[in-house]
């Protein structure tokens, strides 16, 4: 007789493994997380910050969540690209798990929205609990950091499907906003500034090409180069910076004035790209190259045998987030991120046009 074990997959183990990863997931939780009892097949979370009795959470009081009048539902989904088979080769699966939130609470927030909670898929050859507990250790941080609950996921065992050793990630993010506080580029004018955010460094987008022209210099990724300052590896393997916390408070201080009329998240594409379907069609985006420099790893890959136009087409240059600001509200809004730790870059302004984004 041939058991399910026998064919590559333990269910043995998988229950080890949902025990071990209670912890984790109870360490995002909030007030608005409805404990069922453990072993549901979904997650339960409450919109406000109440119980069922009326009464306000205790460990909400410090910080109350608004009360929604006509709350939209926000969801999205991402991964982490190729940007995992650098973490499985070198066995450093500590801060992926960080980049599979990043790249999802990052992308929601661009249209206001309050991250609420995220759900996590990971696939793998061989379910090896005491290795992708650090994974799943990432990604509870990057919920913390972005202030949502980890509430539940999937973890899939299939070694027909993946090689030995490799994993696979994908993430689901849910927030909400309300209605009359949707940023969605509608309010775009030419004058309008444009305020980045500095990135970590590559992030989690164009690690195929990454891969491709290490692998052609035959780059040592734990070797120290110079240029970087420290291994390659750690270069490569940065987490993604969240800017959940800096984009809430920009909003919040500015609630009632809308300085804010369209954030970007730069991701794959590039600022061309990703700034270029914000625009109206009648608004041209203007950059300047000079405003800011991007971190050594990207001069480090364009010396390993690609161009800056190329790089321009792929990577986010060292900008991770763009803020598009009314002119008379700019100044206000970068002392305050400069306030918050931030180092905000004016980039360019928007301009009369047809739709296009120039970098020069």
């Amino acid at each position: 007789m041939i058991s399910y074990k026998d064919s590559g997959v333990n269910i043995d183990a998988n229950t080890r493994w949902v025990a071990a990863i209670e912890a984790a997931m109870r360490s995002t939780y909030g007030p608005r997380v409805f404990k069922n009892r453990h072993g549901g097949f979904a997650g339960l979370f409450r919109l406000e910050a109440t119980r069922f009795d009326g009464r306000v959470a205790r460990s909400d009081a410090a910080r109350p969540r608004p009360r929604y009048k006509r709350p939209v539902l926000v969801g999205c989904t991402d991964g982490v690209g190729t940007k995992v088979l650098l973490a499985t080769k070198l066995n450093r699966l500590s801060t992926i798990g960080i980049d599979l939130v990043a790249m999802n609470v990052n992308d929601l927030i661009t249209c206001g929205a309050e991250p609420l909670f995220f759900l996590d898929y990971l696939a793998t050859h061989k379910l090896d609990p005491s290795r992708l507990l650090t994974v799943l250790e990432g990604i509870a941080e990057g919920c913390r950091k972005a202030g949502c609950a980890l509430l539940g996921g999937e973890t899939a065992e299939m070694p027909d499907l993946y090689p030995k050793g490799e994993i696979d990630l994908a993430g689901f993010a849910v927030g909400v906003v309300e209605h009359d506080r949707v940023i969605d580029g509608s309010r775009i004018e030419p004058g309008d500034v444009l305020i980045g955010l500095p990135s970590s460094g590559i992030h989690s987008n164009g690690y195929t090409l990454v891969r491709k022209l290490i692998a052609a210099r035959r780059c040592k990724l734990e070797a120290v180069y110079d240029e970087l300052g420290e291994t390659l590896a750690d270069a490569l393997l940065r987490p993604t910076r969240i800017y959940v916390r800096t984009v809430e408070a920009i909003l919040r201080a500015y609630d009632r004035r809308r300085a804010v009329t369209a954030m970007a998240h730069i991701t794959g594409g590039g600022l061309k790209e990703n700034i270029a379907r914000l625009l109206p069609a009648r608004c041209d985006a203007v950059i300047a190259k000079k405003a800011w420099r991007p971190p050594p790893i990207f001069e480090f890959l364009r010396r390993l045998g690609t161009t800056r136009t190329e790089m321009f087409k792929v990577f986010n240059m060292g900008i991770g987030f763009v803020l598009f600001v009314r002119p008379r509200f700019a100044a206000g809004v970068a002392d305050r991120l400069k306030q918050s730790g931030e180092l905000p870059i004016e980039l360019g302004r928007i301009q009369r046009g047809g739709q296009r984004v120039h970098i020069r």
